[in-house]
Parts: structure tokens; sequence; C-alpha cells
């Protein structure tokens, strides 16, 4: 191609950036709009059901090299922006900074939003409770090592409602100042992701090296920045947070490996159509009584995607996810025959069945 036909195409590109920052302007004033309204009535800012909704519709509109995954994070930026300027809010997370949480955090609210890194769930839990956060950000399971015990004990003592989940393919990355994986003499991170590397750790004969267990994959990053010979096993927002050069990417041994979050706040989110619920149900301890609570399930139609046992407080309960909303008339009569037993979690827009 000459360079006149270069410049012909840049210059198209330029016309069309120049149209589509016109249009993002114009879309923010009314998003500015929206936000005094809201403003004044309490409504909340953040409506996962109608960022669907918006997606949905964009993706049947569609007809060019763009896929639902593009659609989305372009859109989601856009949403998390929008929000911004709506009504600035904070977004606990529990951290470390760079951590998986840390960029589920980000998948839903984005890079320019207002972050607060909290050292444990409870604390999470804490600062939505007492206003400090809108929102909070926590896992619940991953497909590898099950529940997380604290976040369901935490939903089992707060009054917040989960208004969203978030499912994130788990990657590791080897990253070190090193030229050469010869030159590594230690590796630091967490215990579990040295096992979730383990073939690739023996596959270049790093399982001989000092293998340094630390509390954070973000620790291990900072340590192996400033260390001569040592390299970190961590996320690659973690090595891309500390600007240590990465060797190699998605070194763990399992490719189907998942988390799934929670978001969680204080309202509750409308019918979206495709939804999920979470509870907890502390049943009767007398013979049957899971059996005619589950069959109640069954007759109304309500697909079961997960049911889990949990010891709370040394009292046995069942976390509960199934497919539909509160206000799906089959669901109401779940809950009205089962009020005394269940807890109500919350109800939120489906990312997934199971992972």
């Amino acid at each position: 191609m000459s360079e006149a036909g270069l410049q012909e195409l840049r210059d198209k590109l330029d016309a069309i950036d120049n149209e589509l920052l016109k249009l993002i302007n114009e879309r923010m004033e009314l998003v500015h709009q929206v936000g005094e309204l809201k403003a004044k009535s309490g409504g909340a800012i953040y409506r996962p059901e109608r960022e669907k909704a918006i997606i949905d519709r964009l993706e049947k509109l569609n007809v060019g090299k763009l896929n639902r995954a593009a659609i989305e994070a372009l859109f989601l930026e856009i949403f998390a922006i929008s929000r911004n300027l709506e009504l600035p809010e904070n977004i606990a997370y529990l951290g470390p900074e760079g951590s998986f949480t840390h960029q589920a955090a980000e998948v839903r609210f984005g890079a320019m939003s207002s972050y607060i890194s909290i050292g444990s769930i409870k604390g999470v839990f804490r600062e939505v409770s007492t206003k400090k956060a809108k929102y909070g950000v926590i896992p619940i399971e991953n497909s590898s090592n099950g529940i997380v015990s604290d976040t369901i004990n935490c939903l089992s003592n707060y009054n917040l409602k989960i208004i969203a989940e978030v499912v994130l393919d788990i990657h590791h990355t080897l990253a070190s100042n090193c030229d050469k994986v010869s030159e590594i003499k230690k590796i630091y991170s967490k215990d579990i992701a040295f096992e979730q590397c383990r073939k690739f750790l023996e596959n270049f004969g790093l399982d001989e090296v000092e293998l340094i267990p630390v509390e954070s994959t973000t620790k291990a990053a900072k340590l192996a920045l400033n260390e001569p010979s040592s390299a970190a096993i961590c996320p690659h927002v973690g090595a891309k947070l500390h600007n240590l050069p990465i060797l190699f990417e998605n070194i763990e041994d399992k490719d189907n490996n998942k988390t799934r979050f929670f978001i969680v706040s204080d309202f509750d989110n409308a019918q979206s159509g495709n939804d999920k619920t979470s509870i907890l149900a502390k049943l009767p301890n007398t013979p049957g009584a899971l059996v005619e609570f589950l069959t109640d399930f069954d007759k109304a139609k309500i697909n079961l995607t997960k049911i889990k046992s949990h010891i709370v407080e040394g009292v046995s309960i069942f976390f509960i996810d199934f497919s539909g909303h509160r206000d799906d008339e089959n669901v109401k009569e779940i809950f009205e025959k089962h009020d005394e037993s269940i807890k109500f979690l919350g109800s939120y827009v489906k990312e997934i069945d199971d992972i």
C-alpha cells in the first residue's frame, strides 16, 4: 500500500474517532441528567439487569466484526464511566491490589472507579454495611478448591444482597527480571498457585529451585521485582501493576480453572429474564426435611444449579443457587411455603449455571 493510501485510511479512522468522541460525550450528558433524577428519587446507580438488556439489544443489531465479548468489553467500560459521572461511589474488594478479586471488580466497575483494598472478606462486608463503600466484591467459589467458607459465613451474618456475579478464568504468569529461565534461583507465590502450576514447574526444571510461599501473589511480584535471580507466579494484572516482565503466560496446569465472585450491596435487582437466585436454607432436623424441600423446587419446575451444605456457628445450613428471580410466581410460592427456613441472598443476572 502506498503512503498516500495509508494516510487516507488514517484520516478516515481519525474522522470516526472524532465522531465517536462527540457521540460518547452526548451519551454522558444524558447520563448526567439520569443521575440527577436518580439522586432525587434515591434510585440505584448500578443496574446489572439494565446493562444486560442494552448489551442483548446491541448484539441483535450487530452486523460487523465485533462479537458479543467485544461488545461487552467496550460497553461495560462505557457503563463504568457513566456510573462515575452519575454518582462516584467506592468499591471495596478483597485485596491486595492486583489480586484476582481486584481484577473481577474492574471487569464490572472499570479502571476509573474508586477502589478500596480490604484485607478480609468480613472487612469487605463491614465496609458496605456501614456505607463506607457502596459495593463489595468477594470470591464465593473456585472450580478447583470449592466454596469460600468466610463468604458463606458473612452472607449469613450480614443483611446485604448479592446484586451480580462475575466469573473469571484464572490464569497465572511467570514474571521475572531474569532474561532466561536458567537464571531463576527462587520463585515467590501463594501455596495454591504453586500447586496449580506444578506441571509447568516440572517441565522447565523449576521444581528444583527454591519455592517460597508468601501471603499473596501481589507480594510475590513485589519481591521478585527487587530481588536478583528471582521470579513470581502471579496474575497478569499483578505483574503489570509492578512493571515486572512476563516470561510465560497461562502456566496453570488446568485450562478450565475458574473463580466465581459476588458483588454485594444494599438493594435488590429487578427481573432481567435470565436470572439466578441464591439462598441459605436452615431446615428442621427431621427425617425427610431436605427431600421435601428439594421436591418443592422440582414441582415448581425450578432448576437447582448448586446445593452445598455448610456449617455456620455449629449449625448445618445449605447454600443453594437456582434459575429464576424472587419475583417469579413459581419462586414466590417456594418462599411463602418455607419462609422460616430461607434467607434470601439475592437475585441477579446469571453469568453461568455453574463452574
